[in-house]
């Protein structure tokens, strides 16, 4: 069955679902104002919610922190992911974003160490874990949403949006820093500058949260959905072989692009800042302007894509965190182009999978177990590679022994290699007739059947 060979949408259905991509774009940035805030405030929340009389060991604190909140992540994107599948991507978006508006208010009343003692660590720490349900069950339903809701031709860059959604929140969230360190000096940033930009998150999120009340569902899982209605059928059980095959691509597509953005991306100013002597402002100011360069850079590489294919840009992605880990790393100093570049550098690298990283993972897995695969995998992965990349680099470089973490960048990169020799290319394919490739027998004789 040629599943394109379908009536043409009216503009209003166009209409709609254009709106609803940037309803669920609106909920990336805050998604990502708030956990990039996190990292640019690094030093400033170390100092209010440990013991401030050691520095050095409360800015580690802060990021195991960070990284025990992505341990919650894979949970919320296998609990968020089984719910949209079983009630549809548009509900579980709404509910996500409540979760993540609540979670910016909490962050900005966080009480400190001084007046609560070690009660402000456990605050911070409980208010990271439930943020880390919702971030994972909002990247994998998100992802799965902008894949299905675009035009199979236009998959790649539709399914840019939700990181150039998510490199405006980061850019809000350096443009904040940057803003608040220009104006307040430091004492005053420390005692409750940083507390104003995650009250901003709180407002983002309500905004958000209207945007999506809107939103359409996607044609794909209502077809699936009415397809086994119809046939007046439980839903069949998962294909626990096809999901492990899919899962483990998944993975091999995610590392490099979860090292290279929490590595030289995110964490960048803060280990420019503590590592190398930079002025805050300085540093900020400058990484709000590289990442300003890759929201142009996002989109092209989407439709470039959807013309060319998947996999030249997932091998370009390896093959570049091979030849890139240690320049990157070794050419940061105190002055700030040197982070200019890096940044661009770290960005090319990261851009290259992450202009398409929801369709080329949403393609891996079958609707009916889509978001429940994708949210799961996706977040673990992110928790393994992600969130142990800053706390992992901090510390290498404490002990003088940086260049395992840079070799560790290039192994990686060999990993993401062999994820896009292993990949089947999918561009421009309908995701239902993926779906037959994907299911066992009982699916292709259904697809059979209607063709």
């Amino acid at each position: 069955m040629d599943f394109r060979a379908e009536a043409p949408e009216s503009r209003t259905i166009k209409d709609a679902k254009r709106r609803s991509l940037i309803a669920s774009g609106v909920g990336n940035a805050l998604e990502w104002f708030d956990w990039n805030l996190y990292g640019t405030f690094s030093v400033y929340l170390a100092a209010n919610a440990f013991d401030s009389g050691d520095p050095a060991s409360g800015l580690l604190a802060t990021l195991a922190v960070f990284a025990v909140g992505f341990v919650a992540r894979p949970i919320g994107g296998l609990v968020f992911g089984r719910l949209s599948d079983r009630l549809g991507r548009r509900s579980v978006m709404v509910l996500t974003m409540c979760l993540l508006a609540g979670g910016s208010v909490a962050m900005a009343a966080m009480p400190t160490y001084d007046h609560v003692g070690v009660w402000a660590s456990v605050f911070l720490l409980v208010v990271r874990l439930v943020q880390g349900l919702a971030h994972g069950g909002e990247a994998g339903v998100s992802y799965t949403y902008a894949a299905e809701l675009a035009p199979p031709e236009k998959r790649g860059l539709w399914s840019c949006m939700p990181f150039v959604a998510s490199t405006i929140g980061l850019m809000a969230a350096t443009a904040s820093a940057a803003t608040l360190s220009g104006l307040l000096d430091p004492a005053d940033m420390t005692a409750w500058g940083w507390r104003v930009g995650f009250a901003f998150g709180g407002v983002l999120g309500l905004f958000a949260l209207y945007l999506r009340r809107n939103s359409v569902e996607t044609d794909v899982f209502m077809d699936t959905t009415g397809q086994e209605a119809a046939a007046k059928t439980p839903a069949r059980p998962m294909n626990w072989r096809s999901a492990l095959r899919a899962g483990v691509l998944i993975v091999l597509l995610s590392v490099g692009t979860n090292i290279s953005f929490y590595a030289w991306i995110s964490f960048a100013p803060t280990n420019a800042i503590s590592g190398h002597g930079m002025h805050a402002n300085a540093a900020f100011t400058v990484s709000l302007l590289a990442q300003g360069l890759i929201i142009l850079l996002l989109p092209l590489l989407g439709m470039a894509s959807d013309r060319f294919g998947r996999k030249p840009l997932v091998l370009a992605q390896g093959l570049l965190m091979v030849v890139l880990a240690f320049p990157i790393a070794n050419m940061v100093s105190d002055a700030p182009w040197t982070l200019f570049v890096a940044l661009v550098l770290g960005q090319l690298v990261w851009a290259c999978v992450g202009a398409i990283y929801p369709a080329v993972v949403a393609e891996q897995v079958p609707t009916r177990i889509r978001a429940t695969i994708v949210g799961f995998v996706v977040s673990l992965s992110v928790a393994i590679f992600g969130g142990t990349a800053p706390y992992l680099n901090t510390w290498l470089d404490s002990l003088g022994k940086s260049w395992i973490f840079n070799a560790y960048i290039m192994a990686l990169g060999v990993v993401v290699v062999v994820g896009g020799l292993l990949i089947r290319e999918t561009k421009g394919i309908d995701l239902r007739e993926l779906d037959a490739r994907h299911e066992d027998s009982p699916r292709a004789e259904y697809a059979g059947r209607v063709s």
